[in-house]
């Protein structure tokens, strides 16, 4: 009876949404403009979080410049709710004219000699479009590749399976960060090369902590983990650079950083991940996500409360800290 229930909840809720989705384009945008009053003027969703990171990152522009990139990131971040509503029913033809992608040629090569793809990218333009280079790739593979995005599971179930549907209507699948291993290790017995999306500019957990580094005019902790798969398992390293040019238009291209991650030393895969996004933030600052509480956890209380032993990130006993 229980999952029943979950399963009618769950039509509701999708339905609801891919009804929505049917909507035009034009009337979605509609929406977003009225979103954006409430959201930057009314709520002012996150004002202090964003107005910090803002002010943190561009200590050199003026109280005026600043306050600009705000209310930009509101509108930018009101359309990508939309936008994100509105693919799950955007025609292939429409979706292909709307998120282009250069550099498919080359992601093809390395997928059809057999090598597996980790594709890096961040919290820039419409991330939630990226899913579509399926429509790109796809057509110039000559054998099977298992292609996915990794997401973090909802509490909630039904909504999960909400997320999950919309988010891999296309063919991508939707895989577990605790499951990213055993996907791609999965594949590899199967003899099938993998490409998978990871989202990278987030922040890690106290126990996740490996590595510091200048980000954004400030000291960050970064994820490595995505850096240790890659070694292990021997896989080319594509970054997805994302711009902007237009309402509900954005243009990716595939820039591959490595073929052989052994050539590279500890942490600088990660470090040079960092820095291809500041690049592409700086090129137009409004299309990051500034309102994600980036830089809650410090070099200072890290060291404070932690250590590293073996390797590996404990709590330091209390007469320590």
């Amino acid at each position: 009876m229980k999952k029943l229930l979950k399963d009618i909840a769950f039509w509701v809720i999708y339905g609801t949404w891919y009804g929505l989705s049917l909507l035009p384009l034009w009337l979605h945008y509609l929406f977003s403009d009225v979103l954006f009053v409430i959201v930057a003027y009314v709520m002012r969703y996150r004002h202090r979080v964003i107005s910090k990171n803002l002010r943190n990152a561009y200590p050199d522009k003026s109280d005026k410049e600043l306050q600009r990139l705000r209310i930009q990131f509101y509108r930018h971040f009101c359309d990508m709710l939309v936008e994100t509503v509105k693919y799950t029913s955007m025609s292939k033809r429409n979706l292909k004219r709307r998120m282009t992608f250069k550099g498919c040629e080359q992601v093809a090569e390395i997928l059809n000699s057999g090598q597996s793809i980790a594709l890096m990218l961040g919290h820039y333009g419409n991330w939630e479009w990226v899913p579509s280079l399926v429509l790109w790739v796809a057509p110039l593979l000559r054998n099977e590749v298992a292609m996915g995005q990794i997401y973090h599971p909802l509490e909630n179930e039904v909504f999960d399976r909400v997320v999950q549907k919309t988010r891999s209507h296309l063919g991508s699948e939707c895989v577990s960060m605790r499951e990213t291993l055993r996907w791609i290790l999965g594949h590899k017995r199967d003899n099938r090369p993998s490409m998978l999306g990871y989202i990278n500019d987030q922040v890690p957990t106290w126990h996740n902590i490996h590595h510091w580094l200048t980000f954004l005019n400030q000291e960050t902790p970064v994820f490595t983990g995505i850096e240790r798969i890659v070694h292990s398992q021997n896989q080319a390293v594509v970054y997805v650079d994302i711009q902007r040019v237009g309402r509900g238009r954005y243009e990716c291209e595939f820039q591959v950083i490595t073929r052989d991650p052994s050539t590279l030393g500890e942490y600088e895969l990660t470090d040079i991940y960092f820095r291809r996004m500041e690049e592409t933030i700086n090129r137009a600052p409004q299309y990051w996500l500034w309102s994600h509480n980036r830089w809650k956890r410090t070099r200072e209380e890290f060291e404070r409360r932690f250590k590293v032993v073996n390797g590996r990130v404990v709590e330091k006993p209390t007469d320590e800290t």
